[in-house]
């Protein structure tokens, strides 16, 4: 049974995108596109070939004001960690270039060390994300695949290692946040407002990404771990 929650999958998928926008974040990444007119949750998830219990724990959860871990054994690890790498394509390859763009744009007409400092600032914090990610996508995931597949990890890999390290990698970019807001003068305030929205609506993605991650994923392969007997 999956987490209970405020959405069933009986309800109307538009009515759950109309109540929370972000969620259209949560439905691209498990592979589902807009046109699915009044269908249900259950039956878009269906003919998308999209775990529903899955599906609809990872919303629960981020529809809730409260967070805790959700050990819950009906929630689909392979459909969980697509969802993942589906975000780390969408942060790496669209979401934080994107942003790096548009902010050069509303900051090139200012003073030339202001503007090599705050994309200096940013690329440092886009270059954590990465790390960040490419240790889950080249360490962690293939560890959780091989764990699936029966295979034990002779080395001592776990996934606390990974709970241990997995730090908040939105905190660089509230700092940047912070640093624009009281220290530089804009020109033209409607283009850095722009952008300035950009970066908090993603910082506050970058948070629930990781709230997937620490409630949801890292629960479900310690549950995984234990009955593989380790």
């Amino acid at each position: 049974m999956y987490r209970l929650g405020k959405y069933k999958e009986t309800d109307k998928m538009s009515d759950l995108i109309c109540e929370n926008y972000q969620m259209l974040l949560v439905m691209s990444r498990f592979g589902i596109a807009l046109g699915f007119g009044e269908q249900s949750i259950g039956e878009v998830c269906k003919n998308n070939h999209v775990d529903v219990p899955t599906f609809l724990t990872v919303v629960n959860m981020l529809t809730d004001d409260e967070r805790g871990e959700i050990a819950d054994s009906s929630i689909s690890i392979a459909s969980l960690m697509s969802y993942l790498k589906n975000a780390h394509a969408y942060f790496l390859d669209f979401r934080l270039p994107a942003i790096r763009s548009k902010l050069f744009e509303a900051i090139v007409s200012g003073s030339s060390d202001v503007i090599v400092a705050i994309i200096r600032y940013y690329d440092e914090y886009a270059s954590e994300v990465r790390k960040h990610m490419q240790y889950e996508e080249n360490t962690v995931f293939p560890y959780v695949e091989a764990l699936m597949n029966g295979k034990k990890d002779t080395q001592g890999y776990r996934i606390e290692i990974f709970s241990r390290q997995h730090e908040q990698i939105d905190a660089k970019l509230s700092e940047l946040k912070d640093i624009i807001i009281k220290y530089y003068p804009a020109n033209s305030t409607n283009e850095l407002n722009s952008v300035l929205f950009d970066i908090f609506t993603c910082s506050h993605d970058l948070a629930a990404h990781n709230d997937v991650e620490n409630y949801l994923f890292i629960p479900a392969i310690k549950t995984l771990e234990k009955n593989s007997g380790l």
